[in-house]
């Protein structure tokens, strides 16, 4: 069993992203999905940007590092578009930290310092959403898995930028359960590896 924190992408905790984190706690981890929007969702993802917007991305990425304060240092990261910069930002400072999984989107690491040498990642995005490919997202991932002995990226077929979220138009089946496959993968392998936590810190 892995203790997960999920992240939410601009378009608030919606119950595709709670459908995600339940498919993960069926397969018997722990799963927390921090509410960075307090309550609000938002129909279209222009609204949610809106929102984001209002509110601050350093205001938000500060909200996301603050909701694990008190939970286990071994923890592995999910993010979705959003949701990345508290996901990795906490993957990549926070003691102990297990691994990440970057959804839509990926910033360069050096926005936080450096990525730890033994902490794996992965990051999964569609291979043409535009999101993704012309904000430098593609090229910080690109560079992130070159970097990290444990790192991939995961292209899937299509064009949709939230497309693992079940309760949005953007949802693509077919490329989600690939992912949410993946995803269990990764955190059952996680789970089953000898304890190096202090060297992830390295």
């Amino acid at each position: 069993m892995a203790e997960v924190a999920v992240f939410h992408h601009a378009q608030g905790l919606t119950p595709g992203v709670k459908a995600f984190a339940d498919e993960l706690r069926a397969r018997g981890h722990r799963v927390h999905t921090p509410d960075l929007y307090e309550g609000r969702t938002f129909d279209t993802l222009d609204e949610g940007v809106e929102y984001m917007a209002e509110v601050g991305s350093g205001e938000l990425l500060e909200r996301g590092v603050r909701s694990v304060d008190g939970s286990p240092a071994e923890q592995v990261y999910i993010g979705f578009s959003l949701g990345v910069l508290p996901a990795q930002k906490l993957a990549q400072t926070r003691p102990g930290a297990l691994g990440a999984v970057l959804v839509h989107s990926c910033v360069p690491a050096s926005f936080f310092g450096t990525w730890p040498s033994r902490l794996p990642v992965r990051v999964h995005a569609m291979e043409a959403d535009r999101l993704f490919t012309e904000d430098g997202d593609a090229d910080a991932a690109r560079d992130l898995v070159a970097e990290v002995p444990d790192g991939e990226l995961h292209l899937y077929p299509g064009d949709r930028h939230l497309f693992a979220d079940s309760s949005l138009s953007s949802y693509d089946a077919g490329a989600t359960a690939l992912f949410l496959d993946r995803t269990l993968t990764f955190l059952h392998a996680l789970d089953t590896a000898p304890d190096t936590t202090g060297a992830r810190d390295a």
